[in-house]
């Protein structure tokens, strides 16, 4: 690309920019839609600069120049309520859709070590003695394995619960700055505690109850947690392979697309906290916990690939920059 041909050429149309960008506060209707016009059109170019010319100079003067009209034209944004509408029809479900093959493989992973280690666990009487005595084992199966979820004031267990869960989903993404290494491990982590758990009650003909108790609230808390370490290993992989785009501003977006997962599984813990606290240890029968559990579960996979999908065939990405500063160019 010739570079002093393109500046020339579009040089009036960014000057002029920069005039309606200064005097935005006492723009005329017309003059505001030739502001919004010309902020799309300069958005362009600087997607045309960035690819095609290692001009740091002009790069940052154009960077600069739609970052103040991008503030001039989303100043007076919609009203809050908008805002929390978009995020939960848009942003949030639009991240986890298009992290699905991420989110299926850990889920599809976690599943299989805790179902190969608690096959062990309930099958082998040295892995048992190594865990704990006949004694422990009888006490935890028969008493402190069901009595965990009663033993405390509901509203108490489910802020305990809630708080506990969104530090492990927290802690998951955040390990995304290591290119999502430790996820894997915190994840085979938790699969080793329900293996272990599971394992021990299925040694002792108490299976039924295992899942009945785990699996009201387990299967909603444990599928915000595989979302939470497919998004932060999906930001680690974007470090890696950023596809079309320039590494760092891929993993800018991606990186802030994971913000919106980490805020929409604050909601989807606190459901799974109520659910844990209220439903599981409650005296309704075990096909009705289990409803509630898998309706629960069936609601949130169903509002994800609604709108996520839809979001995403719009070309939405769930970053929450409303207004990017890189356009599609031909």
């Amino acid at each position: 690309m010739d570079i002093d041909a393109f500046v020339a050429a579009h040089r009036p149309a960014w000057d002029r920019l920069d005039h309606l960008v200064r005097r935005r506060r006492s723009l005329t209707g017309a003059e505001v839609d030739e502001l919004v016009e010309l902020y799309q059109r300069v958005s362009t170019h600087l997607s045309i600069v960035r690819s095609g010319t290692q001009d740091a100079m002009l790069v940052g003067r154009l960077s600069a120049l739609v970052a103040r009209a991008r503030s001039a034209v989303t100043g007076a944004h919609a009203p809050a309520w908008r805002d929390v509408v978009r995020f939960f029809t848009v942003s949030f479900p639009v991240v986890a859709y298009r992290a699905r093959w991420w989110w299926l493989a850990s889920t599809l992973a976690f599943v299989a070590v805790s179902w190969i280690m608690g096959a062990w666990v309930a099958g082998s009487p040295e892995v048992q003695a190594a865990v704990g005595t006949p004694e422990e084992i009888k006490q935890l199966v028969e008493h402190d394995f069901a009595d965990y979820y009663s033993e405390n004031p509901a509203a108490s267990f489910a802020s305990r619960v809630w708080i506990n869960n969104a530090w492990v989903s927290m802690q998951v993404i955040v390990f995304a700055i290591f290119l999502g290494l430790p996820i894997p491990w915190i994840l085979f982590q938790n699969a080793a505690n329900v293996a272990v758990s599971g394992g021990l009650m299925a040694s002792r003909d108490k299976l039924d109850i295992f899942f009945g108790l785990i699996l009201p609230h387990g299967l909603l808390e444990l599928t915000a947690v595989f979302l939470a370490a497919a998004v932060g290993m999906r930001l680690g992989w974007t470090v890696i392979v950023p596809g079309p785009r320039r590494r760092v501003d891929a993993l800018a977006e991606q990186g802030r697309a994971v913000v919106s997962v980490a805020i929409g599984l604050v909601l989807v813990l606190f459901v799974s906290g109520l659910i844990e606290a209220l439903v599981t240890p409650s005296g309704l029968p075990t096909w009705a916990r289990l409803s509630i559990g898998v309706i629960a579960e069936a609601a949130f996979l169903a509002y994800v690939v609604y709108f996520g999908r839809k979001a995403y065939l719009e070309g939405e990405t769930g970053d929450l920059e409303r207004a990017p500063d890189v356009a599609p160019t031909n």
